[in-house]
């Protein structure tokens, strides 16, 4: 029963500091599972089960993007729009480094380092978020405009299919 007991993250943390309302959803995680688990076992439409991924530019410098479960990044896309020459996603280390999460429990909020948030625009459309709560198999439902608030992102266009 242990099991069932929803975490306290560096995520919850900050979104407690906040105030933030949110929901707890907790699953059956799968080792590159990725989204499609996880909307399948919360019963979730993928595009609303939104991924926090790590990359970073030709010089190394770390960024987040923020994308619909169900789309992949144009990195050519996000690199024209931030103004550098390539965009890569991270190791799993490097990306652990950076955040203090692992892999597959990366959350946007609480990480190790302060980094720069890109969203994709249409995320901010969507009445309601689920995110990664900062634990595998764990996932927050949360209002979009509160990940706009509080990480300040800047919207982009950089979805594919």
């Amino acid at each position: 029963m242990a099991k069932d007991k929803t975490p306290v993250t560096s995520a919850i943390r900050l979104l407690r500091r906040e105030r933030v309302h949110y929901t707890d959803h907790l699953y059956e995680y799968e080792d590159k599972g990725g989204t499609a688990v996880s909307a399948r076992e919360l019963q979730l439409d993928e595009h609303s089960v939104i991924k926090t991924l790590i990359m970073e530019d030709e010089n190394k410098n770390p960024l987040i993007i923020l994308m619909h479960g169900e789309l992949q990044v144009s990195t050519k896309g996000l690199a024209r729009i931030i103004g550098v020459k390539s965009i890569s996603p991270c190791t799993p280390e490097t990306a652990a480094k950076h955040t203090g999460y692992l892999v597959g429990g990366t959350s946007p909020f609480g990480t190790r380092k302060v980094l720069p948030v890109y969203i994709e625009e249409t995320i901010l459309d969507l009445p309601r978020i689920y995110l990664n709560g900062g634990k595998r198999g764990y996932l927050i439902g949360l209002d979009p405009k509160e990940v706009l608030r509080i990480l300040k992102p800047v919207p982009v266009k950089v979805g594919i299919k």
